[in-house]
């Protein structure tokens, strides 16, 4: 990691942490209270001004993927964000509209993403703020990368019966099985997707509560495209499973003068 960009260290005192870069506002690490780390970062994340950080969670805004005109998810993953208050246990960043983002998106708004610290769970809430008087559209997620110990042996819970499009496939479908398992390349955007998905991993099991946001993402790069990356090494699409709240099927419409607020919350369970 490059002690150059500024991050904020997050600790409660009953033991858990979590580390926010200001560039992008990313979450690196999360370290629940006498547990063990649930976010995946690659071994070859770039920890520099013009990259995006590989794993942790990159805020999506305002474009998801490249579903549409801009650089792929956008440009809050890349922007410096500006830090107005933080505590022992909470921090909130905040990113504003400049000559760059007009550039390529010709809106006015503020984004916040407030990260708050608890014994057993950490919490983020993402607002995007119009300024303008007239309305936009945008579509937005957390990325969620989390650590697996095995991929091929975890299962994401609770998706049944939900509806999503297959990027890999390029067709639609609801899902059928009980739990999803990872054996291949797996890019979904689950559309209207449970308020709780559950990731089982050995011997614990992660739970992604989300408020505001419509869809979920699930993703794994599998052999192929991890070798496509740059930034991670081949082998390590093994260890991860991204599961991203997100707003992405549908983008928002914001009013002028109007807030978005979304949020999600991790957890760990132990089985």
């Amino acid at each position: 990691m490059n002690p150059e960009l500024s991050r904020i260290r997050l600790a409660h005192p009953a033991g858990a942490a979590a580390e926010v870069y200001h560039h992008g506002a990313h979450l690196t690490s999360y370290v629940p209270a006498g547990g063990s780390e649930v976010l995946f970062v690659s071994r070859r994340a770039r920890f520099d001004a013009a990259s995006a950080i590989r794993g942790g969670v990159p805020v999506i805004f305002p474009q998801f993927a490249d579903q549409g005109p801009l650089p792929k998810h956008g440009f809050a993953r890349l922007a410096e964000w500006v830090l107005p208050d933080a505590s022992e246990t909470a921090a909130t960043l905040v990113l504003t509209d400049s000559p760059e983002t007009l550039h390529l998106w010709p809106h006015t708004f503020l984004a916040s993403l407030a990260v708050e610290l608890h014994e057993n769970a950490l919490e983020m809430r993402l607002d995007v703020f119009n300024r303008a008087d007239e309305p936009v559209e945008f579509t937005a997620a957390l990325h969620t990368y989390f650590r697996v110990a095995d991929v091929r042996e975890a299962a994401v819970l609770d998706l049944k019966g939900t509806s999503f499009h297959d990027k890999e496939l390029d067709r639609d479908r609801a899902q059928e099985e009980d739990e999803l398992t990872v054996a291949g390349p797996l890019d979904r955007v689950y559309r209207d997707a449970p308020d709780r998905i559950r990731i089982r991993d050995g011997r614990r099991v992660i739970v992604l509560e989300k408020e505001g946001f419509a869809d979920a993402v699930v993703w794994n790069p599998w052999t192929e495209g991890a070798a496509k990356l740059d930034d991670m090494e081949d082998d390590e699409y093994l260890r991860m499973i991204c599961v991203e709240a997100g707003s992405v099927a549908v983008p928002v419409r914001l009013e002028g003068g109007g807030r978005w607020s979304a949020r999600q919350r991790i957890s760990v369970q132990a089985l």
